[in-house]
């Protein structure tokens, strides 16, 4: 097997992600550690995430978390080609799915080096992992950013949950005031998760208001800027009687799971859950997807066509 590969890469962590990323032909390809459980995966396609690009983007604190030229992409699916001595649970051939951490050889390469295998990657992750463990049969749940592909999922999966589809109730925020509504609403949400981050500004803030005592915050969303640094600080340690929230909050971050991806992709076959889709691009069209992405007004998944055809 070749030891290179065909790869779409970034040198610099200065500038947008869509002008600085490249096709390179011969990039060298990802191997595998033999002590570990790892294998090495021939990526057939890939869906793009918002912290692909954020992370690229991050100026000087990005040159110094992840070694270049780097590689975007975090999910994947596709073919396992080479097996790690201690795997015994997949087999050369295998199709799998799965999410990566972030590392410098990313989903927009193709090859890639897996440990935990199970389209809905990240979002799918997010989604489950802010909303199961925290509610109940009965409860009502709150999900800001409904619309993107997070919020599409954890409205579905909070919906599998009591054997439904579909939103109980939209707020539109291009017409609404989304906290007086929550407001009038009463006290009637066991949890509340924010895929924004940045608004409405005053959402956690008014938490108390429509989310019960014993409820929990979330916030999953939020750019990579100084603003939602000093949202998330404000949430975590600001006292209520300096105009802090009064309710659990939580920053969450997502953990690759095995037996998340694999309760999803069994929800996915009953069609309990549908995978939302925006747009499929081909492998050398990826600044166009990125550059979708970066829109913000994708209700779905981006995906990129990685194996040749």
């Amino acid at each position: 097997m070749a030891a290179t590969m065909k790869a779409w890469q970034y040198s610099s962590s200065s500038g947008a992600l869509e002008k600085t990323i490249h096709l390179v032909p011969n990039a060298t390809k990802p191997t595998l550690n033999p002590t570990k459980p790892e294998m090495l995966v021939q990526v057939t396609s890939m869906s793009l995430n918002p912290a692909d690009y954020k992370l690229a983007e991050m100026g000087f604190l990005g040159n110094i978390v992840m070694s270049k030229p780097a590689s975007p992409g975090m999910d994947f699916s596709g073919r396992v080609v080479t097996l790690g001595q201690e795997t015994d649970v997949f087999k050369i051939g295998d199709v799998v799915f799965g999410r990566l951490e972030p590392t410098q050889f990313g989903t927009l390469g193709q090859f890639v080096v897996a440990a935990s295998c199970g389209g809905v990657g990240t979002a799918g992750l997010t989604a489950y992992q802010t909303i199961v463990p925290n509610v109940k049969a009965g409860d009502r749940a709150f999900i800001n950013g409904g619309s993107g592909s997070v919020g599409v999922f954890g409205i579905q999966i909070a919906k599998a949950l009591c054997k439904l589809y579909g939103a109980d109730e939209a707020i539109d925020y291009t017409t609404t005031d989304v906290t007086q509504k929550l407001i009038e609403n009463g006290l009637a949400y066991s949890l509340v998760v924010d895929n924004v981050g940045t608004s409405p500004t005053d959402l956690y803030t008014s938490a108390d208001k429509f989310l019960l005592p014993a409820g929990k915050f979330v916030q999953v969303g939020g750019s990579a800027s100084l603003e939602t640094a000093k949202v998330y600080m404000s949430r975590l340690f600001l006292p209520r009687i300096l105009e802090g929230g009064s309710r659990k909050f939580e920053a969450f971050f997502t953990r690759n799971s095995r037996d998340d991806l694999e309760r999803i992709a069994g929800w996915i076959i009953d069609g309990k859950v549908k995978v939302p889709v925006e747009q499929v691009f081909e492998y050398g069209d990826v600044p166009k997807a990125i550059e979708l992405l970066k829109g913000g007004k994708s209700k779905g998944k981006i995906i990129v066509h990685v194996a040749d055809k």
